[in-house]
Protein backbone atom coordinates (compact mmCIF):
# COMPACT_ATOMS: atom_id res chain seq x y z
CA UNK A 1 0.00 0.00 0.00
CA UNK A 2 1.24 3.23 -0.90
CA UNK A 3 1.87 6.44 1.05
CA UNK A 4 2.24 4.60 4.50
CA UNK A 5 -1.16 4.38 5.19
CA UNK A 6 -1.74 1.93 7.62
CA UNK A 7 -4.42 -0.59 6.27
CA UNK A 8 -6.27 -0.96 9.67
CA UNK A 9 -6.48 3.14 9.89
CA UNK A 10 -8.35 3.06 5.80
CA UNK A 11 -10.40 0.35 6.77
CA UNK A 12 -11.84 2.15 9.96
CA UNK A 13 -12.35 4.80 8.06
CA UNK A 14 -14.03 3.55 5.01
CA UNK A 15 -16.16 0.84 7.19
CA UNK A 16 -18.03 -1.43 4.92
CA UNK A 17 -17.01 0.58 1.73
CA UNK A 18 -13.39 -0.63 2.04
CA UNK A 19 -12.99 -3.80 -0.22
CA UNK A 20 -14.53 -1.80 -2.87
CA UNK A 21 -12.56 1.26 -2.36
CA UNK A 22 -9.07 -0.90 -1.45
CA UNK A 23 -9.76 -2.98 -4.69
CA UNK A 24 -10.82 0.94 -6.80
CA UNK A 25 -7.39 1.85 -5.40
CA UNK A 26 -5.64 -1.46 -6.09
CA UNK A 27 -6.99 -1.05 -9.98
CA UNK A 28 -6.21 2.15 -10.36
CA UNK A 29 -2.51 1.36 -9.75
CA UNK A 30 -2.29 -1.33 -12.08
CA UNK A 31 -4.06 -0.14 -14.76
CA UNK A 32 -4.72 3.79 -14.39
CA UNK A 33 -1.49 4.73 -15.85
CA UNK A 34 -2.00 2.40 -19.10
CA UNK A 35 -5.35 3.81 -19.89
CA UNK A 36 -4.42 7.47 -19.33
CA UNK A 37 -6.30 8.06 -16.17
CA UNK A 38 -3.94 9.39 -14.32
CA UNK A 39 -0.35 10.24 -14.63
CA UNK A 40 3.18 8.34 -14.00
CA UNK A 41 4.01 10.36 -10.78
CA UNK A 42 0.48 9.38 -8.90
CA UNK A 43 1.12 5.81 -8.84
CA UNK A 44 2.76 5.81 -5.50
CA UNK A 45 -0.20 8.30 -4.33
CA UNK A 46 -3.44 7.22 -5.27
CA UNK A 47 -4.66 6.92 -1.88
CA UNK A 48 -3.56 10.69 -0.72
CA UNK A 49 -4.06 12.64 -3.92
CA UNK A 50 -7.15 10.70 -4.99
CA UNK A 51 -9.28 7.91 -3.08
CA UNK A 52 -8.76 9.94 0.24
CA UNK A 53 -9.46 13.66 -1.85
CA UNK A 54 -12.44 12.35 -3.32
CA UNK A 55 -13.70 10.27 0.21
CA UNK A 56 -13.91 13.95 1.79
CA UNK A 57 -16.83 15.13 -0.07
CA UNK A 58 -18.68 12.38 1.47
CA UNK A 59 -19.21 13.46 4.48
CA UNK A 60 -21.64 16.85 3.26
CA UNK A 61 -23.25 14.36 0.83
CA UNK A 62 -26.64 13.14 1.57
CA UNK A 63 -27.18 9.19 2.05
CA UNK A 64 -30.08 8.31 -0.51
CA UNK A 65 -31.20 10.35 -3.54
CA UNK A 66 -29.53 10.66 -6.82
CA UNK A 67 -26.06 12.03 -6.68
CA UNK A 68 -24.42 13.30 -10.49
CA UNK A 69 -20.54 13.58 -10.77
CA UNK A 70 -19.87 15.69 -14.11
CA UNK A 71 -16.47 14.68 -16.14
CA UNK A 72 -16.38 11.64 -13.74
CA UNK A 73 -13.17 10.02 -15.54
CA UNK A 74 -11.40 7.41 -13.43
CA UNK A 75 -14.41 7.44 -11.03
CA UNK A 76 -12.97 9.92 -8.79
CA UNK A 77 -14.63 10.49 -6.96
CA UNK A 78 -18.16 9.07 -8.44
CA UNK A 79 -17.00 5.59 -7.48
CA UNK A 80 -15.94 6.15 -4.61
CA UNK A 81 -18.91 7.69 -3.79
CA UNK A 82 -20.95 4.92 -4.72
CA UNK A 83 -18.68 2.72 -2.30
CA UNK A 84 -19.48 5.13 0.78
CA UNK A 85 -23.19 6.04 -0.74
CA UNK A 86 -24.46 2.19 -1.09
CA UNK A 87 -28.27 3.53 -0.63
CA UNK A 88 -27.80 6.77 -3.42
CA UNK A 89 -27.94 6.44 -7.00
CA UNK A 90 -25.17 7.47 -8.17
CA UNK A 91 -24.90 8.79 -11.97
CA UNK A 92 -21.65 9.43 -13.94
CA UNK A 93 -21.39 11.40 -16.38
CA UNK A 94 -18.39 11.09 -19.36
CA UNK A 95 -18.14 12.23 -22.35
CA UNK A 96 -15.48 9.69 -23.50
CA UNK A 97 -15.82 6.43 -24.67
CA UNK A 98 -12.84 4.79 -23.41
CA UNK A 99 -13.00 6.11 -19.61
CA UNK A 100 -17.02 4.99 -20.00
CA UNK A 101 -15.52 1.71 -20.98
CA UNK A 102 -13.37 2.00 -17.43
CA UNK A 103 -16.10 3.60 -15.23
CA UNK A 104 -18.12 0.29 -16.38
CA UNK A 105 -15.93 -2.58 -15.98
CA UNK A 106 -15.22 -0.92 -12.27
CA UNK A 107 -18.75 -0.50 -11.51
CA UNK A 108 -19.36 -4.40 -12.42
CA UNK A 109 -15.63 -5.19 -10.61
CA UNK A 110 -16.68 -3.79 -7.69
CA UNK A 111 -20.09 -5.32 -7.06
CA UNK A 112 -21.63 -1.74 -7.36
CA UNK A 113 -25.16 -1.71 -7.83
CA UNK A 114 -26.16 1.92 -7.47
CA UNK A 115 -24.63 2.96 -10.04
CA UNK A 116 -25.72 4.62 -14.07
CA UNK A 117 -22.51 5.94 -16.08
CA UNK A 118 -24.15 8.14 -18.92
CA UNK A 119 -21.84 8.81 -22.01
CA UNK A 120 -21.59 12.33 -22.75
CA UNK A 121 -21.89 16.40 -21.58
CA UNK A 122 -23.23 17.21 -18.39
CA UNK A 123 -25.20 20.16 -21.24
CA UNK A 124 -27.01 16.82 -22.92
CA UNK A 125 -28.82 15.88 -19.78
CA UNK A 126 -30.35 18.84 -18.38
CA UNK A 127 -34.31 18.03 -19.26
CA UNK A 128 -33.28 13.87 -18.69
CA UNK A 129 -33.26 13.79 -15.16
CA UNK A 130 -33.27 16.14 -11.66
CA UNK A 131 -30.47 15.27 -9.04
CA UNK A 132 -30.44 16.19 -5.18
CA UNK A 133 -26.54 16.78 -5.25
CA UNK A 134 -24.22 17.35 -7.73
CA UNK A 135 -20.47 17.10 -7.84
CA UNK A 136 -17.19 17.23 -9.42
CA UNK A 137 -13.41 17.02 -9.49
CA UNK A 138 -10.80 18.98 -11.26
CA UNK A 139 -12.98 19.96 -13.93
CA UNK A 140 -13.81 23.30 -14.76
CA UNK A 141 -13.65 26.90 -13.24
CA UNK A 142 -17.18 27.34 -11.06
CA UNK A 143 -18.41 30.00 -13.78
CA UNK A 144 -18.13 26.96 -16.53
CA UNK A 145 -19.47 24.28 -13.84
CA UNK A 146 -22.17 26.43 -12.96
CA UNK A 147 -23.54 26.23 -16.52
CA UNK A 148 -23.37 23.00 -16.99
CA UNK A 149 -24.33 21.48 -13.96
CA UNK A 150 -27.11 23.69 -12.34
CA UNK A 151 -29.95 22.68 -14.84
CA UNK A 152 -29.55 19.62 -13.75
CA UNK A 153 -30.55 20.31 -9.85
CA UNK A 154 -33.99 20.07 -8.75
CA UNK A 155 -35.10 22.91 -6.96
CA UNK A 156 -33.61 22.44 -2.77
CA UNK A 157 -30.71 20.41 -4.73
CA UNK A 158 -27.11 21.04 -4.03
CA UNK A 159 -23.90 22.03 -5.53
CA UNK A 160 -21.18 20.14 -3.74
CA UNK A 161 -17.83 20.32 -5.65
CA UNK A 162 -14.19 19.69 -4.94
CA UNK A 163 -11.93 22.50 -5.46
CA UNK A 164 -8.29 24.18 -5.09
CA UNK A 165 -6.93 26.36 -2.42
CA UNK A 166 -8.35 29.56 -4.57
CA UNK A 167 -11.83 28.78 -5.02
CA UNK A 168 -12.99 32.12 -3.39
CA UNK A 169 -11.21 33.59 -6.93
CA UNK A 170 -13.75 31.93 -9.29
CA UNK A 171 -16.64 32.89 -7.54
CA UNK A 172 -17.38 36.27 -8.34
CA UNK A 173 -17.47 35.41 -12.25
CA UNK A 174 -19.86 32.86 -11.69
CA UNK A 175 -21.83 34.95 -9.36
CA UNK A 176 -24.25 35.65 -12.71
CA UNK A 177 -25.22 32.38 -13.29
CA UNK A 178 -25.77 31.40 -9.59
CA UNK A 179 -28.21 34.25 -9.14
CA UNK A 180 -29.83 33.27 -12.53
CA UNK A 181 -30.50 29.36 -10.77
CA UNK A 182 -30.92 31.14 -7.11
CA UNK A 183 -27.95 29.39 -5.39
CA UNK A 184 -27.64 30.58 -2.20
CA UNK A 185 -24.13 31.83 -1.22
CA UNK A 186 -21.27 29.52 -2.13
CA UNK A 187 -19.49 27.91 1.57
CA UNK A 188 -16.16 27.06 1.52
CA UNK A 189 -15.92 24.33 3.41
CA UNK A 190 -13.09 22.34 4.54
CA UNK A 191 -12.70 18.23 4.33
CA UNK A 192 -10.64 16.63 6.17
CA UNK A 193 -10.68 12.19 6.02
CA UNK A 194 -7.84 10.84 7.91
CA UNK A 195 -4.71 12.12 10.40
CA UNK A 196 -2.00 12.90 8.08
CA UNK A 197 -3.82 12.93 5.25
CA UNK A 198 -4.23 16.50 3.23
CA UNK A 199 -7.43 18.55 3.66
CA UNK A 200 -9.38 18.87 0.87
CA UNK A 201 -11.51 22.26 0.25
CA UNK A 202 -15.61 21.75 -1.21
CA UNK A 203 -17.88 24.27 -2.12
CA UNK A 204 -21.33 24.03 -2.16
CA UNK A 205 -24.20 25.85 -2.59
CA UNK A 206 -28.20 25.14 -2.66
CA UNK A 207 -31.01 26.06 -5.58
CA UNK A 208 -33.76 28.00 -3.84
CA UNK A 209 -37.04 28.14 -5.02
CA UNK A 210 -38.33 30.06 -8.00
Amino acid sequence: MDENYERATLSEYFGDAFPAVDRFAHELSVQGELRGLIGPREIGRIWDRHILNSAAVVQYLPQTGTIVDIGSGAGLPGLVIAAMRPEAEVILIEPMERRCTWLNEMTETLGLTNVEVKRGRAEEFHDAFEADVVTARAVAALDKLARWSLPLLRLGGELIILKGRNVEAEIEPARKVLKKFKMSPPEILQAHTIDGAEGTTVLRSTRGKK
